[in-house]
């Protein structure tokens, strides 16, 4: 089918089969009985045959799905997981929890609808939204099991590659099996030490980064952080991929909502002066939203784009600016094989040359530019995403904690000093800034919701809620499963566990706590699938914060310069916990951001301290 055809269109075409199916089948029973047995129905009641022929289909289906899978559980002396009672959602196809969810997304606490049933049922449970089985779970051996122990078990699924094809396509983030394996071990080399420990790229666009900070602040305005750290990662990813940046850092910061200079600054698009590197980061942020919003409604999204789909205009402009850099890797690759005469095809465990990009690494297996421009978005979408997340949050947690922000500066002036760029070995010896970002990555991990769809059916091990029986997951069962949940549980982290405290990892803590069950921090996932570039962005992250607190001495929120909308609502103080002391809103789409940006004013370091 013509890849214009609008998504909805598609969708019902493929399930056309299962629509008239039951229709077909009243039909034919219709006609047998008035053929063989004279009986006549009225024309209301066979109006009403039909219409009522796919809801009962759908009801037998389900009813019928559940009977075998309770079987299969009954079979392997486990249970199924606890569901709500139908009287919270009595709507067809959980249509009202569907509704609670995408609200809580746009407007609520990360995990808030998923509380009610936490409390009631356990961290693993559940529930039929669009009358499909979608378990989720917040158990540490749970977790284990979909990364590790059963990993062959748990995959992306259909599912995944659905929702995920037209942003991520079928690079490493999306795709299962041999492909993914393929995937995997031909970017595994530009992870390895050697490749990430030469802070050049850091240095030159962390420098470009802070210079623009103090400019905008001698202005007397404050700065959108996470603004200025997703532009720094973006600009270090592209480097790091493709050889060179996309700018984003050339463009002037934007200034506050209030400021009379903010239309023209932070809004482009409104005035037709958007740049290609503007446009490129905009659309790159727009395809992931729209990407995310999807997975609620995992294979049945086309209903909800049904004439266009949204994220086709947004990645044509990142196509616009990949697809040249694409080819250039391809001419170059080809040169230098026409000048040494080799083949095409290249090992997996093929060396990595010195002054080689990942993408002229990649032009060496293949020159299909859609295979190309795959595997770029996916370690894109985790170059800038992930350390800009971990940057945001960090600096937010110091701008409510003085004190902590007050200790790391003094060992980064210890163990570093005022100006000189750190290198591997510094942070090697840095406890407290490691510590920092992994308090950092508890209670605000990159990726808060994750999903996998398992595969032939699997039993997990056992909790308190299943009464000491395992619990059985049917076939092809979405499962979703939140790292967030998981490391804000008091029964795993203590008492003191919604408190900012990097000490945790230095302290008795850890032996009490992690060490005994590491499952319980998994900012970065775990198993064969453990994020390649999880030292790539514990030293991004890491080099970022010393160049920013060898610059600045104290970090302050500026509340009058978030935008109303993107304040902590009131309502949350009420509410106690970690809710009552955030101040900002806190939003996900493929990662988790702060809403409308995090705007600061810093103090810069005393002069004394550059000698």
């Amino acid at each position: 089918m013509a890849r214009d055809t609008p998504p909805g269109i598609v969708y019902l075409t493929v399930h056309l089969p299962n629509l008239l199916a039951p229709p077909v089948i009243v039909y034919l029973v219709l006609l047998l009985t008035q053929t063989y047995f004279g009986v006549q129905f009225g024309q209301w009641t066979e109006i009403c045959l039909y219409v009522l022929s796919l809801p009962t289909a759908l009801a037998i289906s389900v009813c019928c799905a559940d009977i075998v899978s309770r079987m299969a559980a009954w079979r392997a002396g486990a249970v199924m997981a606890p569901m709500p009672s139908i009287l919270e959602d009595p709507t067809p196809g959980g249509f009202l929890s569907l509704y609670r969810m995408s609200k809580n997304f746009s407007s609520g606490y990360p995990a808030d609808q998923m509380a009610p049933r936490l409390r009631k049922l356990g961290y693993t449970f559940n529930m039929r939204v669009l009358f499909t089985d979608r378990m989720f779970t917040a158990e540490p051996e749970h977790i284990k099991a979909f990364l590790a122990t059963q990993f062959d078990q748990f995959e992306k699924g259909e599912d995944a590659r659905s929702t995920l094809d037209s942003l991520l396509g079928t690079g490493v983030f999306a795709a299962d099996g041999d492909l993914w394996k393929f995937h995997r071990s031909i970017t595994r080399p530009f992870f390895s030490k050697d490749r990430i420990s030469h802070f050049d790229i850091f240095d030159r666009h962390a420098d470009d980064a802070i210079g623009q900070m103090k400019a905008r602040f001698k202005e007397d305005y404050p700065v959108d952080f996470q603004d200025v750290v997703s532009r720094f990662t973006i600009d270090s990813a592209t480097e790091f991929l493709f050889g060179q940046d996309i700018q984003t850092l050339s463009e002037a910061l934007p200034y506050p909502f209030y400021s009379p200079r903010n239309v023209t600054s932070s809004n482009p698009t409104a005035t037709g002066s958007e740049s290609f590197s503007q446009a490129f980061a905009r659309s790159f942020s727009a395809a992931q939203g729209y990407t995310f919003s999807r997975a609620r409604f995992g294979k049945h999204w086309p209903l909800v784009e049904f004439w266009k789909d949204r994220t086709k205009e947004e990645m044509n402009n990142v196509r616009q600016f990949m697809d040249p850099i694409l080819e250039s890797a391809v001419n170059r690759t080809r040169e230098k094989r026409g000048q040494k005469g080799t083949s095409q095809a290249q090992s997996v465990d093929r060396e990595v040359k010195e002054g080689e990009t990942l993408l002229d690494h990649l032009t060496n297996y293949t020159e299909d530019p859609v295979i190309l421009r795959d595997e770029i978005m996916n370690l894109a979408v985790a170059g800038r995403d992930t350390t800009a997340s971990i940057l945001t949050f960090s600096v937010y947690m110091l701008s409510q904690n003085p004190d902590i922000l007050r200790r790391l500066r003094e060992e980064i002036l210890t163990k570093i000093g005022p100006s000189r760029r750190p290198t591997y070995d510094d942070f090697r010896d840095m406890k407290y800034l490691r510590a920092v970002l992994n308090e950092t990555l508890r209670l605000y991990p990159p990726v808060p919701f994750n999903m996998r769809q398992c595969k032939d059916g699997a039993v997990l091990p056992p909790v308190k809620t299943s009464g000491g029986k395992p619990i059985y997951v049917p076939p092809k069962t979405r499962c979703a499963y939140s790292v967030f949940v998981m490391q804000r549980r008091e029964d795993l982290w203590g008492p003191d566990v919604l408190n900012f405290d990097p000490d945790r990892f230095l302290d008795e803590r850890v032996h009490k706590y992690l060490t005994p069950n590491p499952f319980i921090f998994l900012p970065f996932n775990a198993g064969p699938r453990i994020c390649l570039g999880q030292q790539f962005a514990y030293h991004e992250a890491s080099f970022f914060l010393v160049r920013l607190l060898q610059s600045f001495s104290t970090v302050s929120l500026s509340p009058e310069a978030q935008p109303p909308d993107s304040r902590a609502p009131p309502s949350w103080k009420e509410e106690g916990g970690i809710k009552a002391r955030e101040k900002v809103k806190l939003k996900s789409h493929l990662t988790m951001y702060v809403q409308d940006g995090l705007w600061l004013t810093m103090e810069e370091a005393p002069s004394v301290e550059e000698d």
